[in-house]
């Protein structure tokens, strides 16, 4: 499938993402391939740049922000992916990014990404006391 892809993209195609995120937590509890290694792969070989459509796109961020009449200056993602989720919203303006403990964290990735969190939690709940504790 990676080689129709890539012969669509050298006839013309324009190269499309919904995502460019390394790696997903599967089913079995391990972590497997997400879209962007494939990704990756398809722009090496088309000499393409993805137009991504979704994390970590700054449009996602600010899309999904504008559709709530939220102002990235109010706005705090909380999410597992230190790299799709925290950098990119850091990256589109939000004031904060908390990252959870849960679904495919690994140890270490607050530390792996830049920009940084703005802080790392346990979990939904914790992240949840940690917004309220700092509101105004």
């Amino acid at each position: 499938m990676l080689n129709d892809a890539f012969r669509e993209l050298s006839a013309g195609a324009e190269l499309l993402a919904l995502a460019t995120n390394r790696t997903f937590r599967d089913a079995d509890g391990g972590l497997s391939l997400d879209a962007g290694p494939f990704v990756a792969a398809l722009e090496f070989a088309s000499l393409k740049r993805a137009t991504v459509l979704g994390k970590p796109s700054s449009a996602f961020f600010l899309s999904a922000l504008a559709s709530m009449d939220c102002p990235p200056d109010q706005a705090i993602m909380v999410g597992d992916d230190a790299e799709a989720d925290i950098a990119g919203a850091l990256r589109a303006g939000l004031s904060g990014a908390l990252l959870v403990r849960t679904g495919k964290y690994r140890q270490g990735d607050e530390k792996r990404f830049d920009p940084r969190p703005t802080a790392t939690v346990a979990d939904l709940a914790a992240a949840t006391d940690w917004i309220i504790a700092r509101r105004d």
